[in-house]
């Protein structure tokens, strides 16, 4: 056992070191007996911890921290985290309004003891060397993290943007898994991923994919789509970035763009002139517009804009006939969303509905959608890197409603239809 002297030098260097690493948990000292009583409590600890072994209990009371920062959730609904000593439970909700259906997950740091009593928890070691993922926009986030390496399998290789990704398709360093019902099962257990991330609810893949269940491959449901805000689905990269050991990029990186993000907030707060947005397009008879509740909505709200559907509630879209949206879309001063083809035009639009012709936004040529960054095998940027770009992809829209606000934004995802 060290001696008081050389345990005092130890909690004093170790105190110093913690409080420069930790952003969020860790509070200077403001007193000298708080201090001491510290050293006092974990020289005991440290003494006890030689003669007996650690109950699970005391397991979930050590206060021993990471070498590693903590994760802060601020935004988002649809999952938390829970720091202890060497591992961290991770709770996914299936739905962000009951919070009935969760999963839990014991994310143990790689080569550590498992905890007694998480027995009906999804176990992933931790830090993942490996990942197959079943959206681009987890490429998104690995991509924000730097740890696009770790990816070694997708469900669709053709729709990728991140040209780095693109480079190890090519050079066969990623494979073609399959999607949904169409997985193919048998080549994923041959690849042997530290995780599957997948979308919907971790239940849900258990019983979808029954053999990569048996084979003992980890699934992970990130749900950022439940989210109903812009912030709040990209702050799910946090979740990511606690299993690949990448927290302090992940707070880092996140605090630059929620600033800038909140920095735009304050430019729109007060506007008196709020122009009326329509959003989407007619397809086969139906136009889906986002809920009030809709992340896209409230980029739309959040950029100086007014929605006519900013009453409605739920997570996703309502579908409508056009009869019920052509009244409102008459009178609208911005037409948002309306395709994803780089090369579509006002000319190709009113091709395929003569009806456009009686917007407002289409008479003043007031026509944009987020096709600025489709590349040759026609995936769209929008959906990839733009999850964890909100605050660019906000920054489009306030452009394209108050462009008096950014004079020097040129737009990034949106462009106009010519």
């Amino acid at each position: 056992m060290l001696s008081a002297e050389k345990q005092l030098q130890l909690m004093i260097a170790t105190h110093t070191k913690i409080s420069s690493l930790f952003r969020f948990d860790t509070k200077p000292f403001h007193s000298i007996s708080s201090f001491v009583i510290l050293v006092i409590g974990l020289t005991v600890l440290s003494c006890n911890s030689q003669t007996s072994k650690q109950s699970e209990t005391d397991s979930k009371e050590d206060t021993t921290q990471f070498s590693r920062e903590n994760i802060e959730i601020k935004y988002a609904h649809g999952f938390t985290i829970t720091n202890f000593n060497h591992y961290r439970i991770a709770t996914i909700y299936s739905s962000t309004d009951t919070k009935r259906d969760s999963t839990t997950y014991l994310l143990l740091e790689r080569g550590q003891p498992k905890p007694e009593g998480y027995d009906h928890a999804q176990l992933i070691e931790t830090p993942i060397r490996s990942l197959v993922a079943m959206s681009s926009m987890h490429i998104g986030m690995l991509d924000f993290l730097e740890s696009n390496a770790v990816l070694v399998g997708l469900s669709n290789t053709q729709y990728v943007y991140t040209p780095s990704v693109i480079a190890m398709i090519d050079s066969g360093k990623i494979a073609e898994i399959g999607r949904n019902q169409g997985i193919n099962q048998e080549k994923l257990i041959v690849l042997n991923p530290d995780l599957l991330m997948t979308m919907g609810s971790s239940n849900a893949a258990n019983k979808q994919y029954p053999s990569v269940a048996q084979a003992g491959i980890p699934m992970l449901a990130n749900s950022e789509w439940l989210e109903t805000t812009p912030l709040a689905r990209a702050e799910w990269v946090k979740l990511l970035a606690v299993l690949l050991h990448k927290e302090s990029l992940a707070n880092e990186k996140f605090e630059i763009l929620e600033n800038q993000y909140n920095h735009l907030l304050q430019i729109t707060k007060k506007l008196s002139n709020r122009p009326v947005v329509l959003s989407g397009i007619n397809t086969k008879d139906t136009w889906y517009v986002p809920t009030g509740e809709n992340y896209m909505a409230h980029f739309l709200m959040d950029a100086g804009g007014t929605y006519p559907w900013a009453h409605t509630q739920g997570q996703g879209s309502i579908p409508l006939n056009f009869e019920a949206v052509y009244p409102k879309a008459l009178t609208a001063d911005i037409w948002l969303n309306v395709g994803f083809d780089p090369n579509d035009t006002q000319s190709s639009l009113l091709g395929t509905d003569q009806r456009y012709a009686d917007f407002k936004a289409f008479k003043t040529g007031k026509v944009y959608s987020y096709n600025n960054r489709v590349n040759d095998r026609g995936s769209n940027d929008f959906f990839e890197s733009g999850l964890m770009a909100p605050e660019v992809v906000l920054a489009d829209i306030i452009k394209i409603l108050h462009p008096q606000l950014l004079p020097n934004h040129g737009l990034v995802y949106y462009k106009q239809l010519p």
